[in-house]
């Protein structure tokens, strides 16, 4: 594929995780309102990697993969998927969906943390600028009275830390395994996987089933959209990023996802907007502006190797 090509390739990948993704909190809102957190995120990578086997069989892709490539997608799909993606839908129960799209913005914030920890990379001046105005930016969008208020706020806080940490490792961890070469079978794997765990816990955990007939049109929709842009479209674009760019340069998408969610959950959910909020959002999304900023212009000029 020609550097021209693998520009346009790249560019619409990151259209996709940063305005598709925005899209899904509010998505996996109004789905959660009516469904079981974990049954929901089941349903949906499972039909979504089913999906993505038969497009590759039918496209003539050999789903053919080795053991070892086997065992990463299914610790990958438990870290995004099981774990990460999980409790996020999870939390959704508990918090606004632009609420949780502006905490797990500060992914970043992880992921700087994990590689200083676990690959020992020096937090350049600018990261650490970036790391306080983001821990600022939390502190102010936690600490509201219209979030503290809310019956187990604080529960949905904890979880989107917890799914954030998911998310994080598994970044780090994709960008070094041994995975399948091709991303939409890679994608595959790892949602078929993923939704396999969270069918465990969430019987497990004695969650409720149902059928989707039995759900509301605008459960049906949303579980459409977030099964084919979503986790489809989205998620191999996600993978194919990882693989291309560095772990922080995909991690920016969470400049503009909490922007769309934001947007979304306000038009459709009425979704309260405080000044507080925003001001928290300037401070927070600067923070993981920092931390990017000396290498931003890198995205689609230097491809990793």
């Amino acid at each position: 594929m020609s550097t021209k090509n693998n520009l346009l390739v790249i560019a619409l990948a990151f259209f996709a995780i940063y305005v598709i993704w925005g899209s899904t909190y509010l998505f996996n809102k109004i789905a959660v309102s009516e469904l079981a957190p974990f049954m929901l995120a089941a349903v949906r990578f499972i039909t979504a990697g089913s999906l993505i086997f038969v497009i590759a069989l039918l496209a003539g892709v050999s789903l053919k993969i080795s053991k070892q490539q086997l065992i990463n997608t299914a610790i990958a799909g438990f870290l995004f998927l099981t774990f990460g993606n999980g409790l996020a839908v999870w939390a959704l129960k508990y918090v606004d969906s632009g609420f949780a799209a502006l905490i797990i913005s500060a992914q970043p914030l992880m992921i700087l943390m994990l590689m200083r920890i676990h690959q020992g990379k020096k937090i350049q001046t600018m990261s650490i600028i970036g790391v306080i105005l983001g821990i600022l930016g939390i502190f102010l969008l936690i600490n509201q009275q219209e979030v503290l208020a809310k019956e187990n706020s604080t529960v949905g806080v904890l979880m989107i830390v917890a799914c954030m940490f998911g998310w994080a490792y598994g970044s780090l961890f994709v960008g070094k395994a041994e995975l399948p070469k091709n991303y939409f079978v890679n994608t595959g794997y790892q949602m078929i996987s993923g939704g396999i765990m969270l069918v465990f816990v969430s019987l497990l955990i004695g969650e409720p089933w149902s059928f989707p007939g039995s759900w509301s049109r605008d459960v049906q929709f949303s579980m459409i959209l977030l099964v084919i842009f979503g986790s489809i479209i989205a998620f191999t674009s996600f993978n194919y990023l990882l693989k291309i760019v560095s772990p922080e340069k995909v991690a920016t998408s969470t400049y503009v996802n909490p922007i769309v969610a934001i947007f979304l959950g306000w038009y459709f959910l009425d979704e309260q907007i405080t000044l507080q909020s925003i001001i928290a959002a300037i401070v927070l999304l600067t923070g993981v502006y920092f931390i990017n900023t000396k290498k931003k212009l890198a995205i689609f000029s230097r491809f990793r190797r």
